[in-house]
């Protein structure tokens, strides 16, 4: 012991003391402890060690401990940072989960403490690296994926890195721009504007614009100009590379190895919990992931010498840059790593059990004393108090029917909350919640001795109620002993009887030859009154014999005209009140005779056929739980597999899916607005398989009630699990609409648009004329805006050519653009017609001679880019006419070779940190333009002819100027 004690880091002193997340960073090879302020940026050159510390409900805090790798650290400081990791777990009394985090390939539990996103640097503390000038402002392009948690990536300020299949933002000094992909995840795109709202709110300090632009579409709007201006001009995009971090590895069969002195034997057998021995390490290779399972007699020096073990054979396998290690202890198994089983038996593994509590605590606690950490701070289990779950509003309509010969009955309101075992029933509560429009709570209860055939009736009668109701009712399932608070408050009491009123119960009670035990009024019964509160008292008839008592508990003896009371020495004052309320609605007027333990009558005991010994222990609740929020999709042979949503919020949940909800308690299946209809008719299909796989993994009461709620209509018994906000339900949409919404305001939103609504297009040659009048548009517009914008003193001789070049370049223009309205007269094109390639080259030019003036007419000192939003303008005007003639190349018609639409796309290419006055067209523009000249008569026939009208007014314009 005292050799690891020499090992463990001072800097881990205290730590997971307190919920949430602490890092350090490895500098010369020690962790230091970061500031909070850079919490969720990380350098590429370094390694981290993240602790996440979560507070259980049931008590200890639950620790996962991450190690970050960038691509560019050391393999020192990745080892490192493996071993302090394991020495941190020893602080933490060896009970920790740990992963090996790999930049690019990051788990989304790891990513879901930083939301939206953490954000890569380049750099770093040691081996060599450098930090960035943090004074100087530096223009970045990420790229963002993912739907719920975000990995984003720097990539390379070009328009090559652009593709029309991901979302990527552009991070300039004074505007936040967002490109969407034509084929970009709609997901996706409402997860980009977080990020782009953090990106503001952190380096711009709220201040800077934000941008929208669609790809697909090239309109003449200002921010879809600069974008492209900053880019280096307009250019159709590449297909999208498949880069080292994004190949996601196959997930293959599971392997598990046994690790002894640092060697890997493959163990023979069907894979299984047994195979797991407590005093040895093992790995299990599942491809993607690896994980490292470490037994809880396993010394610390085994421990870190099975993650040695376990990154050398990430790198024999070539995975050590895309592969993860999560390293698991025994008896803190998490689901991902049980999930691999066929099923996992509970026993020394529930969190918190006895073996885990035993001698491997006194042995941590022994080491932290040592080490002059506090155990208790770590291991001691904080006391649950019972906390008042969300009820139902009272003062709501009830109606209630049980389930006879195929059909529903009314069940007389008398009788609202008596359930008789063998029957099953439909209730349907109508309530207000606050200020929203009336809601509804639909349930089956099902008796534990009902037959299959009723509950199936139930079920489809319940469905057609909700249907009536346009599917806005919770609808439930709950069965006899797992009802749940907000059904157990509806009934004040709720009391389950014996036997049955179904037919169908009685008829299967007598094909099986058993007596029929259903209450009746000259029969002795016994009934237990459990719970003290009004969401969890209920009644249940037991039977009616000495044995059944509990000095715990108070118990009401119907016998004839009689009805006694018996109360138990350790019974509470409340029980006994609801004892009596109890008798009053079971036998109205009848006098209640009192029997404390140990005072009882005769008749008493003669009643429950003797007196007999009986038990005084109190029933263990439940293991309170927290919840968790799952994704699912159903593999190749139909199984359901699931996906954690870690660290869930309100956001997570994305009108396009059906997401589960798991508190242990209940199930929960959550169905938005927009998932298909053929999947919301399975809903509760998909919810059984969640829970007959939990049951075999993880323990999970098959019998747990299981709801269906559908977006906006959520309960407060679930929206309690969320930080919720009733506005957000409200707005509609898709994700990406309603995340705008959410975000933005209505004069923001028109600010960013950076494209009017598309217009479907009738034909397929109507896009060309409609592109150059836009291109006119565009030109006018920054032809006559630009010379206001400079002051009166500042137009110099020097200067006054400027109109002159601009109004002779629209001419250009427009005699280019009213040649191509002329018709050809014969099926091939005429040598007359072949000038009109020469005309746009020489437009292309005369606009390049008139965007980019002689040296004289610059001023002396060069603008900044946003300085001068006219000279966005015309260079976006020039990426417009670009796209004319990229449009009118790519038309040809049928008895044109298809070779001559090969040629290379006109671009506007100015650096983006170029001054926007000195933009230059690219000299090749003017000799590729010859061959985009080269359109089919079709399109030449319906040229826009009042494109060239518009031209001469614009040439008139710019003659005046």
């Amino acid at each position: 012991m005292s050799s690891s004690v020499k090992l463990l880091d001072p800097a881990f002193q205290g730590a997971g003391q307190k919920p949430g997340i602490e890092i350090w960073r490895i500098e010369n090879f020690q962790p230091v402890p970061l500031p909070k302020s850079n919490y969720g940026e990380f350098y590429m050159g370094d390694s981290y060690i993240v602790l996440q510390t979560t507070p259980r409900k049931g008590g200890s805090n639950l620790y996962d401990i991450h190690f970050w790798i960038g691509k560019d650290t050391s393999q020192d400081e990745a080892l490192t940072a493996a071993i302090k990791t394991v020495e941190l777990d020893a602080v933490l009394g060896g009970r920790a989960v740990q992963h090996r985090e790999l930049q690019g390939h990051e788990s989304d539990k790891f990513l879901s403490y930083f939301k939206p996103c953490t954000i890569p640097l380049e750099g770093g503390i040691a081996s060599g690296f450098k930090k960035p000038k943090e004074e100087e402002f530096e223009t970045r392009l990420y790229v963002c994926r993912g739907k719920r948690v975000v990995k984003l990536k720097q990539v390379p300020f070009a328009r090559s890195s652009l593709n029309h299949d991901d979302v990527f933002i552009l991070d300039t000094r004074n505007k936040i721009y967002q490109f969407n992909g034509e084929n970009s995840n709609i997901q996706e795109r409402a997860k980009a504007l977080e990020v782009v709202q953090f990106l503001k709110e952190k380096y711009h300090d709220g201040t800077c614009s934000v941008a929208i632009v669609e790809d697909g579409e090239l309109y003449t709007r200002s921010n879809s100009g600069e974008f492209w201006v900053l880019l280096g001009g307009f250019a159709p995009l590449n297909k999208k590379a498949t880069a080292e971090d994004d190949v996601i590895p196959e997930t293959t069969c599971t392997k598990l190895y046994s690790i002894t002195d640092g060697e890997m034997k493959p163990v023979e057998g069907e894979l299984s919990k047994g195979l797991l021995g407590n005093n040895k390490c093992y790995l299990l290779d599942c491809g993607a992931e690896v994980f490292v399972w470490v037994g809880r007699a396993t010394q610390v020096e085994d421990r870190k010498a099975a993650s040695r073990v376990a990154e050398d054979f990430v790198t024999g396998e070539n995975r050590a840059k895309t592969a993860r290690i999560t390293r698991v202890i025994q008896g803190y198994e998490n689901n991902p790593f049980k999930s691999k089983f066929d099923s996992w038996p509970e026993g020394s593994t529930a969190p918190g059990g006895e073996e885990v509590k035993g001698k491997g605590k006194g042995k941590v606690a022994a080491f932290l004393k040592q080490q002059g950490v506090g155990a208790k701070g770590t291991i001691k289990s904080v006391q649950v108090v019972e906390e008042v779950p969300a009820l139902l509003e009272d003062g709501g309509k009830m109606e209630v029917w049980y389930i006879n010969d195929g059909a529903k009955l009314p069940l007389p309101e008398a009788d609202f909350g008596k359930f008789y075992s063998g029957d099953c029933y439909i209730v349907l509560y109508s309530y207000h919640s606050g200020e929203r429009k009336e809601d509804y709570f639909l349930c089956c209860w099902i008796g534990k001795d009902s037959i299959e055939e009723d509950q199936k009736t139930a079920y489809q009668l319940a469905t057609k109620i909700s249907n009536s109701y346009k599917g806005r009712p919770v609808q439930g399932r709950v069965f006899e002993g797992k009802e749940p608070p907000q059904f157990i408050t509806l009934f004040q009491p709720m009391v389950v009887l014996k036997g049955g009123l179904s037919a169908g119960y009685k008829k299967s009670i007598a094909d099986k030859g058993l007596t029929d035990g259903t209450n009746k009024a000259d029969c002795v019964a016994l009934f237990r009154i459990s719970g003290t509160s009004t969401h969890n008292n209920k009644v249940l008839q037991v039977d009616a014999v000495a044995t059944s008592l509990n000095s715990a508990e108070c118990f009401l003896l119907k016998s004839g005209s009689s009805i006694y009371l018996w109360h138990g020495n350790q019974s509470t004052r409340k029980q006994e009140q609801l004892a009596a309320k109890v008798a009053a609605f079971l036998e109205p007027g009848v006098a209640l005779k009192r029997a404390r333990e140990g005072k009882e009558s005769n008749a008493f005991w003669l009643a429950l056929g003797g007196k007999r010994s009986y038990t005084s222990e109190i029933e263990s609740s439940e293991t309170i739980r927290d919840p968790h929020l799952f994704t699912f999709s159903l593999n190749k042979k139909g199984k359901l597999e699931v996906e954690e949503v870690y660290n869930f919020s309100q956001d997570d949940l994305l009108t396009e899916d059906i997401l589960i909800l798991d508190t242990r308690a209940e199930v929960f299946v959550w169905v938005g607005q927009c998932v298909d209809v053929k999947e919301k008719e399975n809903v509760f299909k998909f919810g059984q398989d969640y829970i007959d796989r939990a049951s075999s993994l993880d323990g999970l009461s098959p019998k747990v009630p299981l709801y269906k709620v559908t977006e906006g209509n959520e309960p407060c018994f679930f929206t309690t699990f969320f930080s919720w906000d009733p506005n957000r339900a409200t707005v509609h949409g898709n994700s990406y609409q309603k995340k705008l919404a959410l975000l933005f305001e209505p004069s923001q939103l028109a600010e960013m648009e950076s494209m009017p609504p598309k217009q479907e297009k009738t034909t397929e040659n109507q896009g060309a004329p409609t592109q150059r009048a836009s291109a006119l548009a565009a030109l006018t517009s920054a032809f006559n805006k630009s010379p206001s914008k400079s002051p009166p003193s500042e137009k110099s001789t020097a200067n006054q050519g400027g109109p002159t070049q601009r109004a002779s370049a629209l001419a250009a223009l427009t005699n280019a653009f009213k040649s191509a309205t002329r018709k050809s007269s014969t099926p091939e094109r005429a040598p007359s017609n072949q000038g009109g390639s020469t005309q746009r080259a020489a437009a292309l030019a005369a606009l390049a001679a008139s965007f980019n003036p002689s040296a004289e007419t610059k001023t002396s000192a060069p603008k900044p880019v946003r300085s001068n939003p006219g000279g966005s303008q015309r260079a976006a005007a020039i990426a417009a006419l670009s796209a004319v003639l990229t449009a009118e190349k790519k038309k040809q018609s049928p008895d044109v070779s298809p070779s001559i639409s090969t040629g290379s796309t006109p671009a506007v290419t100015s650096p983006p940190t170029a001054d926007a006055d000195s933009s230059e067209v690219n000299p090749s523009e003017a000799d590729d333009s010859v061959g985009v000249a080269k359109t089919n008569k079709e399109d030449l026939s319906e040229a826009n002819p009042s494109g060239a009208d518009d031209s001469q007014e614009v040439a008139k314009t710019n003659k005046e100027d």
